[in-house]
């Protein structure tokens, strides 16, 4: 048993993770950070792409951007194309290792210490303060601290023991990176043969590379496989053998992300945008709520459960209604039929909707509820009310 009481300790190197640890380090708090992983961002499922906003927020060096996106081609069942650009980059694409690396650096050069190679088996909570069990070089070790952050991504069983609940619904993400023909753009693709439910992507990382991956409620796989053996076969890829990553999504919150002693934060708290899965954004301002709160609780040495929900209810206020909206919005397309998308795909495409909606100050890279939203209010226009009828059709509205 480690001697030593940090201040904080954070289960999970991920952007979150190391988030809450800067903001901590930076406000004179010792933290100490465990990862399973030998180094961040190794085995990272995840395309990287986040808003201008996010990125500049995070004050990280350029050097982490592979490219940059203005423009994206949306591609409906039928392989009708609606191209949009802005005047402005939207959005960065980040390589997730160096990305990881340069988040888990700028903490470090704070004060905050990291354990790499060291899962944490266990949390026990106690009246003076909170240990966590490690598993270092095959050695169980114990730590303790004044107050543990949870923030090792879509893992159930911390927050169900330590009685939390569980998150119960879940989508997969699955990726690989390809090597391409011709693709500058980031694509989406949408159709039930393609991700039920859900959509397809490929995003360029450079002149001839692009990730390629979608979400699926299940068999995230087999359809990225299918997707994948249809670019290849149209000569958009230059290969079939590649290794696809997958990982858990969480499509919803945990009933409670604070305790005695204890927070969650990010994808492990459902910190995740319901439409399209991306977690950097909402894990990074939950980790700077957590980081306020906890800053509170232990200068004042009041580290109870009473004291903590605040972070909850300032993290709901700040984007749980967005959440919401996004369950909302993701639930209603799933029942909505190729046909029916294509429908929409038509309205949007033949009324030049979407580009007035892209051109007002209703679009947002990571708030879509707003966007959607904009859109519906604009029902006056015909195409917008037969839009409007479609999805509160389907959503039973």
């Amino acid at each position: 048993m480690s001697n030593r009481v940090y201040d904080v300790i954070i289960v999970g190197a991920g952007p979150a993770g190391s988030s809450a640890a800067n903001e901590l380090a930076s406000l004179g708090h010792s933290v100490a950070v465990f990862e399973d992983k030998s180094a961040p961002g190794l085995s990272v499922c995840c395309t990287g792409i986040i808003s201008t906003e996010c990125f500049h927020s995070l004050g990280l060096s350029t050097d982490v951007i592979l490219t940059s996106a203005r423009s994206a081609k949306f591609f409906s069942p039928s392989g009708r194309c609606l191209r949009l650009q802005t005047e402005d980059v939207q959005a960065y694409v980040v390589d997730r290792p160096l990305f990881d690396e340069a988040m888990a650096s700028k903490a470090r050069s704070q004060g905050a210490q990291y354990f790499f190679s060291s899962p944490v088996t266990d949390i026990i909570p106690g009246k003076d303060r909170i240990q966590a069990e490690t598993l270092r070089g095959g050695t169980r070790e114990v730590f303790n601290a004044r107050a543990v952050i949870l923030a090792n991504g879509c893992r159930p069983r911390l927050p169900r023991r330590l009685g939390l609940g569980k998150i119960n619904s879940f989508f997969v993400g699955a990726q690989t990176e390809v090597e391409v023909k011709g693709i500058d753009e980031v694509e989406v693709h949408f159709g039930h043969e393609i991700a039920p439910g859900s959509f397809a992507w490929l995003v360029p990382i450079s002149a001839d590379k692009a990730y390629v991956g979608l979400l699926a409620a299940s068999c995230a796989r087999l359809h990225l496989r299918r997707f994948l053996n249809s670019l290849f076969r149209r000569g958009r890829t230059t290969g079939e053998e590649v290794e696809i990553k997958q990982r858990a999504i969480p499509l919803g919150t945990l009933a409670r992300t604070y305790g005695d002693r204890l927070l969650v934060i990010g994808d492990a708290a459902g910190q995740v945008k319901p439409t399209t899965g991306g977690g950097i954004y909402f894990g990074h301002l939950g980790a700077k709520i957590a980081a306020g709160v906890l800053d509170e609780a232990l200068n004042s040495g009041n580290l109870t459960a009473g004291q903590l929900a605040r972070y909850q209810k300032q993290w709901k206020a700040k984007m749980g209604k967005e959440l919401s909206r996004g369950y909302l919005a993701r639930w209603a397309y799933a029942r909505l039929s190729d046909r029916q998308i294509e429908r929409i795909f038509n309205i949007l495409d033949s009324s030049g909707a979407a580009e007035a909606l892209l051109r007002s100050g209703d679009f947002s890279f990571d708030w879509h509820s707003g966007t959607i939203l904009a859109g519906l209010r604009r029902s006056s226009a015909y195409p917008w009310l037969r839009m409007r009828h479609l999805l509160f059709r389907e959503a039973g509205l």
